[in-house]
């Protein structure tokens, strides 16, 4: 592997997709995938997005955790967790069915679609029970391991749930941390990864973990719906120039 084949304008674009992705991240709890893979999967193929994405992504919300297990709910993320286990497999084994172009509308029109769940505000009103958290997790799994979209279900479970902001915010992170280092272990075991989109992963790393700190650090309970206004507008602005219409 030679530095050339690393050191590109592509580099450069997936590290402003990452920084992006990092802001919303930090402040969100969520949406990083949602910005980063509809923007990346523009100038590098599906799995290379998602190898990239999977390995910033372990190291970029570090200094958010210590913060989210004091203010989330860690048993109900290990739950979530255990859902993964099962689904994601079965995800990744769709993702290798999929042709690039297939990717990118995947990933768009999930973000999208689940953008204007949120909007509209159509969310799951009743109890969280222990199988609906396994069996969300689940789902998860299979939607992240065939787009790298994880978060969806769970988004829309704890955003419809009587839970603080805090601890949604807290739950998503943790969750969405065991899902990227899940897919990275998958990705590792089946031979899909390779070492350029890992290298690529560790350099634009640093960005994110830098955005993460700033989105982490304006984040104020209190002027929530502000932040969420901007992270919809940057993840709706996103899916919509990653279609693959547009080349």
């Amino acid at each position: 592997m030679g530095w050339e084949t690393i050191l590109t304008p592509e580099l450069a674009w997936v590290a402003f997709a990452a920084t992006l992705a990092g802001l919303v991240r930090g402040f969100a709890g969520f949406g990083t995938a949602m910005v980063f893979l509809p923007l990346a999967s523009q100038v590098v193929s599906p799995f290379w997005a998602l190898s990239i994405m999977v390995v910033m992504d372990v190291i970029g919300p570090l200094p958010t955790v210590p913060r989210a297990l004091k203010d989330g709910h860690p048993k109900d993320v290990l739950r979530l967790t255990a859902g993964l286990l099962v689904g994601m497999p079965i995800g990744v084994w769709l993702l290798t069915l999929m042709a690039p172009e297939v990717f990118r509308y995947a990933v768009s029109i999930i973000a999208l679609v689940l953008l204007v769940a949120l909007i509209m505000g159509l969310r799951y009103r009743g109890t969280l029970t222990k199988p609906l958290i396994y069996g969300t997790g689940g789902l998860g799994g299979v939607l992240g391991g065939a787009s790298g979209l994880a978060g969806p279900p769970v988004i829309m479970l704890y955003m419809a749930s009587t839970h603080s902001a805090a601890v949604i915010r807290a739950n998503l992170m943790l969750y969405l941390i065991c899902a990227d280092a899940l897919m990275l272990l998958l990705f590792a075991v089946t031979g899909f990864i390779t070492l350029t989109p890992v290298v690529m992963g560790l350099i634009v790393a640093v960005p994110y973990l830098l955005a993460n700190m700033v989105g982490a650090a304006i984040f104020k309970p209190e002027y929530e719906k502000a932040y969420r206004v901007a992270a919809y507008a940057i993840i709706a602005l996103s899916a919509l120039t990653g279609l693959p219409v547009w080349d």
